[in-house]
């Protein structure tokens, strides 16, 4: 059986059998490879090797480090395939999805190509009698990334990548689930030319979390994941006095107005809501129609446009979904789905009892749609995290953005409409993150930033884009002025001063 092991110096660890977790076959059901799970002893090791060698990996300057990120992006696209394939093979998803799972990564790494004008600081001369002032941004030194299943190649490209872009040394903590490409990324960057242990992967759970939250040599932690554990890692990370950025749940809903292209309305819907299992924070898993007319008309075209999905293991090229990640995480869902029966909504299509022939213990549902769900119902509250589409009907386009608006996540949301003047006026009152016009999934482009409100997200900085150097990076500002000849130009300069 395969092996996975920890990853610094330079390789891969040889395999420990003291702590070790299963790394299962989504669309089997049946463990394929193990994976170490470290220690808080092997956590601090990491922290040491990240301390020593980010010293001269901050003093080679920005133009170098990105060279070592053009080619880190040229050996990503050269083994895009199997990458992908290694990646839907742990994970579940469709290779096409890996595909993109690893190219939205991939642009954050074509972003920080451009860190020597990223870390460009400020200037003024002549701020007094003699006087100039300027800023530098320098990094923090060794932080740390704690990354979810569902995207297990996006997610650390979104960290690593303008941390260490930045000067710093990065721990990378991924999922247990599926680790095997944030190690193989790692090798990558070690063949791309960058430093041993710059760059480390250590496997864990609960308690490697703990340890990089408790570590003082760790300044600043980068996490996504379930709300619950997004407000525990960060209220226990900033109480050690690390900087923190924390992304968590979310329920995103998609508003079609009446006067909406309900043809690509449903197309869109059906990819935002159903691709990847519904396993992504920005999958939109609740759909407003404004008005009565509105709402049957949406519901006589997605009906049968979900009957006709296709689910499949994750090499089916025709397959629009895969299994979701694991036997508990399945059951979770149905619970869910029953859930919203005990509490009254319409079960339109039943997900619950698909079986895929010839992978009948492979974690497969079918896609479930719900109609005439309230906002009282805990299915409606919660995150499901699966293959279930939620119909709430609205009587206008006030109901609709108070309904996204007083939701307790706020990370993504979207308006399916022609009118302009109903997409600024939503654009503008609704109070979330992240705003799609005709856009199901609006995630920001690396070159801007990716962050949601409320339980979304903890802490002030996005991820990638400007906040992403913002966060892997402190601001320090120098007032200087020098000699003229043997005296200083007016020797009364002091704060405060009234000269």
């Amino acid at each position: 059986m395969r092996t996975i092991g920890h990853y610094f110096d330079g390789g891969v660890a040889p395999f420990e059998e003291e702590r070790t977790g299963d790394i299962f076959n989504p669309s089997k059901g049946e463990v394929q490879a193990r994976v170490n799970l470290a220690a808080a002893d092997e956590l601090d090791a990491a922290v040491a090797r990240a301390k020593a060698a980010q010293p001269a990996w901050a003093a080679l300057n920005p133009q170098r480090r990105a060279r070592v990120f053009f080619r880190f992006k040229e050996l990503i696209e050269a083994n895009m395939q199997p990458l992908a394939e290694l990646l839907a093979s742990e994970h579940g998803k469709v290779v096409s999805d890996a595909k993109g799972d690893i190219q939205r990564g991939l642009d954050v790494v074509e972003f920080v190509c451009g860190i020597p004008h990223l870390l460009k600081g400020e200037y003024t001369e002549g701020a007094g009698p003699g006087i100039d002032v300027y800023s530098m941004r320098q990094p923090l030194g060794v932080v740390a990334g704690i990354t979810p299943f569902n995207f297990p190649a996006m997610i650390p490209l979104w960290m690593l990548a303008p941390a260490i872009a930045c000067g710093n040394a990065f721990i990378l903590k991924p999922s247990e689930r599926d680790p095997s490409v944030p190690v193989r990324l790692a090798e990558l960057m070690k063949e791309a030319g960058l430093p041993d242990n710059v760059l480390q992967v250590i496997h864990g759970d609960k308690v490697v979390v703990d340890a990089i939250l408790d570590n003082p040599d760790i300044k600043a932690v980068s996490f996504v994941g379930s709300s619950d554990i997004a407000q525990y890692v960060y209220n226990r990370g900033s109480a050690a006095g690390k900087r923190m950025q924390c992304m968590g749940g979310a329920k995103n809903h998609g508003i079609v107005m009446p006067d909406a292209d309900l043809d690509q309305a449903v197309a869109d819907i059906l990819g935002a809501a159903y691709g990847s299992a519904g396993e992504r924070c920005m999958a939109l898993p609740v759909v407003i129609p404004v008005g009565e007319q509105t709402a049957v008309a949406l519901r006589e075209k997605l009906v049968p446009a979900i009957e006709a999905l296709r689910i499949g293991v994750s090499t089916d090229e025709d397959a629009h979904y895969g299994p979701v990640v694991s036997a508990q995480h399945k059951a979770r869902i149905e619970g869910y789905i029953q859930m919203g029966v005990d509490e009254g909504a319409e079960l339109v299509v039943d997900g619950r009892g698909f079986s895929l022939q010839g992978h009948e213990e492979g974690y497969f549902l079918g896609p479930t749609l719900f109609d005439h769900v309230t906002p009282e119902m805990k299915s409606y509250q919660d995150e499901i995290f699966g293959p279930v589409l939620q119909i709430v009907r609205s009587a206008s386009l006030d109901d609709a953005i108070a309904l996204a608006t007083r939701h307790q996540y706020g990370n993504g949301v979207a308006i399916f409409t022609r009118n302009g003047n109903a997409a600024r006026e939503f654009v503008q009152r609704v109070e979330v993150g992240m705003v799609g016009v005709n856009v199901p999934i609006p995630v920001p482009v690396s070159y801007h930033s990716f962050g949601g409100w409320k339980r979304s997200g903890f802490g002030d900085m996005n991820q990638y884009g400007m906040d992403g150097v913002r966060f892997y990076t402190r601001v320090k500002t120098v007032t200087q002025r020098w000699p003229t000849g043997d005296t200083i130009v007016d020797q009364s300069f002091v704060i405060p001063t009234m000269s």
